[in-house]
């Protein structure tokens, strides 16, 4: 049953399945269950815990620095579990044990795919974006720029990542609660909202971080247990556990087998996840938080080992759940078998909980599942807080003269609007197929951010009208084709057949915002950008000493 690697890495582009695929697994109806005492009393235990924190947090919280980026007073160790926890989202950990369950080996794929894009971020990304940056990724990108286009253009980027990622954690949240709590979807989606608002508008950056680090704490500790106790029912030998999954399995030995798809989507959703990660604002956000670059790396490095625990705990539980879910009558509708599970796939790993820790574990997992979902949203927010006060009105209104009360009393009336969005888009989109927004998120990060960041850091040729002009056609091109594509034009939309073919555009989008970038600052022979151009040399010694990072910087 081994794999060998080369295996493995050969089918990581042939059979990579689709991401909305695994996102499903948190979207569609969803049957409510009988109310889970244990769960609504680990929930309670842990909104009060985070509302003390939160409380704890304000008092601290006193100047722009402390609210956008805990005063960049967290550890390397503390913030690689909060980036950590910022990543391991509902998705993940519903998702991909859900997707193992029902396809087997093609989910580990889905995993690996989530997990190449920290390296980029260690190597290219963390250290030059704590060195420039001050709060956003578009200090970074407009360092040598223009301030208010790029800025305009970073703000914009990050409100459609931070929209749509919102949309489909609200709708995820709501669909989880009302079955995991038996409460109604409008008033779960209301309190994830709700908890989101108090969270970042009392607590900032360092609220936030706080509770991020609990909330991968509990569910590194929750799955850790569940994997050891799915490997000990197999003598702790892997083979003997794949042996009894494929005796389990309605599909036998083809679980082992990578899947069929099709190569250019599986390519450009391998694109998205690797490079998306590095331009999601959320994730950049975090880099922020911490003192200096070395720090920065550090993040990166634990994050990517607890990301990469996490992934493979997930395939486990997966397998485990094949093993002692599915052949379980009591998990599945009416008591058949041959019956879909209880709450759908996705409750393949909370299933699992209960069969290998009771009710109780149940109940530790279930408030596990709110946490993660309210942890995310709660980043994604301050995100999208910070690109509205910082981004748009201290520097372009403002023209970088505004006081730092003005600026987080905009960021905490901006989280209020964005509370309120998430809120009402949350309840439209109950019905609605959600899945192909988190694939959104990944593909305008990877086709409008990412270009731009990267060049802005290493090339010398970038200019402010290639920054803006090849950014913007980036995102546009992302957000028309995923509409065009069979995701929305026929998933949602209900059309016979999409006029884009790919369900993942970002090999198209992403190559396209590079070439528009290159092109337009290429053609671009103005003053202002030979200029531009003359100032990477001291952009370059600052991005890689750090000289005058801890300041703000003023150009």
């Amino acid at each position: 049953m081994k794999q060998p690697f080369a295996k493995l890495a050969a089918t990581a582009l042939l059979a990579a399945p689709a991401l909305a695929q695994a996102a499903d697994a948190i979207s569609g109806e969803v049957k409510r269950q009988p109310i889970n005492w244990h769960a609504i009393i680990m929930f309670f235990i842990f909104v009060a815990a985070t509302l003390g924190i939160t409380y704890w947090a304000a008092r601290r919280t006193r100047s722009a620095s402390d609210f956008y980026a805990a005063g960049g007073g967290i550890s390397g160790f503390q913030n690689g579990l909060a980036i950590a926890g910022d990543y391991m989202s509902a998705a993940s950990f519903l998702g991909i044990s859900a997707m193992v369950f029902e396809k087997g080996y093609d989910g580990l794929i889905y995993s690996m795919g989530f997990l190449v894009g920290w390296p980029i971020i260690l190597f290219l990304v963390a250290e030059r974006l704590r060195n420039l940056g001050k709060y956003t990724f578009a200090d970074v990108a407009s360092y040598r720029l223009k301030q208010t286009p790029v800025r305009m253009f970073a703000a914009s980027s990050t409100l459609v990542v931070v929209a749509i990622y919102l949309i489909a954690q609200m709708v995820g949240a709501g669909k989880l609660i009302q079955l995991l709590f038996g409460m109604n979807y409008t008033s779960a989606v209301l309190l994830v909202g709700v908890l989101m608002v108090m969270y970042v508008m009392f607590g900032g950056m360092l609220a936030t971080t706080w509770v991020q680090i609990i909330k991968a704490i509990m569910l590194l500790s929750g799955a850790t247990f569940m994997a050891i106790m799915v490997l000990a029912s197999a003598g702790f030998s892997p083979e003997i556990m794949f042996e009894k999954a494929v005796a389990a399995h309605s599909k036998g030995a083809a679980i082992m087998a990578p899947g069929k798809a099709d190569p250019i989507d599986s390519i450009s959703l391998g694109i998205a996840l690797m490079f998306g990660t590095a331009g999601l604002p959320h994730i950049l956000m975090r880099f922020f938080t911490v003192s200096d670059a070395k720090e920065a790396r550090k993040s990166v490095f634990y994050a990517t080992g607890f990301i990469g625990y996490f992934y493979i705990l997930t395939f486990i539980i997966g397998f485990g759940a094949i093993i002692l879910v599915g052949p379980n009558p009591m998990f599945h509708e009416g008591g058949d078998i041959g019956a879909k599970l209880l709450g759908g796939a996705n409750m393949a790993a909370v299933h699992l909980a209960n069969a290998v820790g009771g009710d109780l574990f149940l109940g530790f997992i279930s408030a596990v599942a709110f946490a993660t979902i309210l942890a995310v949203v709660a980043g994604l927010a301050l995100s999208g807080a910070s690109a509205v006060s910082h981004d748009l009105y201290a520097s372009v209104i403002k023209k970088g003269h505004a006081n730092e009360a003005d600026e987080i009393r905009v960021s905490k009336i901006t989280t209020m609007v964005l509370g309120v969005v998430a809120i009402i888009l949350g309840i439209a989109f109950e019905s609605q197929n959600v899945a192909f927004m988190v694939g959104l998120a990944f593909s305008i990060a990877a086709s409008a951010n990412f270009p731009v960041l990267f060049l802005s850091m290493f090339w010398k040729g970038l200019t402010t009208r290639g920054a803006v002009l090849g950014g913007f056609i980036g995102l546009a091109t992302a957000v028309v084709l995923i509409v065009l594509g069979p995701a929305v034009w026929v998933d949602v939309l209900k059309h016979e057949a999409a006029i884009f073919p790919y369900k993942n555009p970002a090999i198209f989008s992403m190559t396209l915002a590079f070439i528009s970038t290159w092109l337009f600052s290429v053609l671009d022979n103005s003053r202002q950008a030979h200029e531009e151009k003359a100032k990477f040399d001291a952009q370059y010694v600052r991005a890689m000493t750090g000289i005058g990072a801890s300041g703000a910087s003023k150009h």
